[in-house]
């Protein structure tokens, strides 16, 4: 007997849940929790700083988010402990029927420090892209957190034509909201020209930071030689820097060059860049 076609039966979807967690133990920075399900993984744990820094590498094997996917990432960081967490490539969302979801949970206790620094994620035209990002910082738990997102694919003359991406972000310490920001940006929307929305620039990025710097650090910080249009502004506790470009190199580039000279204002270690940046 053959059976109807049904487009349900052709088109999967994936669900991946990983969960990290990091503890201290005497100068040394370990994983004591690396559970996973689905397509969704941690290289092996690296210590090129040294042992008090903890280094993973999040892959998504499948390559690319679709309809349907649903990623759940959370990563949870003992007292005093410090890990740092970023991605071997661009994370891909494709052009879908329906929408696809990443949740993205993050818990720092107190005296421990996280940074979270992917790489650039793509949202291609006609991809639905929903993501949602919670991070819990405990007493003077340190932060250094950044994304790049690029919509469309410039470089193959795709625009941001159809679809949306839409994202939420908070930040809290000690239960007090500390960032609150919500985007959606729809395919073809007239912000993505206008001068008050991206300006016809299909990259943006933003990166947050606890602590603050004196007016002549950040001064150093504006006069930084880049291809982007960014700024930076200091609020109590935490520092915010955006820019708008028109590749996604380029933002990431100008993230990195801060990175460099904030880390070890606010972090109190110098910046050493993740080998697997350069591959």
């Amino acid at each position: 007997m053959t059976l109807p076609a049904s487009g349900a039966l052709f088109t999967p979807s994936w669900h991946a849940e990983l969960e990290l967690g990091y503890a201290r133990f005497d100068n040394t920075t370990r994983p004591v929790q690396r559970r996973h399900k689905g397509p969704l993984r941690v290289q092996k744990h690296l210590y090129a700083e040294g042992p008090e820094v903890c280094q993973h590498i999040i892959v998504h094997p499948p390559g690319g988010i679709a309809g349907g996917d649903r990623l759940d990432i959370s990563a949870s960081v003992e007292g005093n402990a410090w890990a740092q967490i970023t991605s071997p490539g661009a994370a891909k969302w494709y052009r879908a029927a329906g929408p696809a979801y990443q949740q993205l949970k993050l818990k720092v206790a107190a005296g421990a420090t996280l940074e979270w620094l992917p790489q650039e994620t793509i949202i291609f035209s006609a991809a639905q892209a929903q993501l949602s990002t919670c991070i819990d910082l405990e007493g003077d738990a340190r932060l250094f957190y950044w994304d790049v997102v690029a919509l469309g694919r410039p470089a193959s003359g795709e625009r941001f034509d159809l679809g949306h991406f839409q994202a939420q972000l908070d930040i809290r310490r000690d239960g007090q909201l500390l960032w609150h920001e919500r985007q959606r940006i729809v395919g073809a929307d007239g912000l993505l020209d206008s001068p008050i929305g991206l300006d016809g620039q299909p990259v943006f990025a933003t990166l947050l930071v606890t602590g603050e710097i004196d007016s002549e650090r950040l001064e150093t910080c504006r006069s930084l030689p880049n291809d982007v249009r960014g700024d930076l502004t200091q609020l109590p506790g935490l520092l915010v820097a955006r820019c708008l470009a028109s590749e996604a190199l380029l933002a990431r580039g100008w993230l990195i060059d801060l990175w460099k000279i904030l880390r070890p204002v606010l972090l109190g270690r110098e910046a050493v860049p993740p080998r697997i940046w350069n591959t």
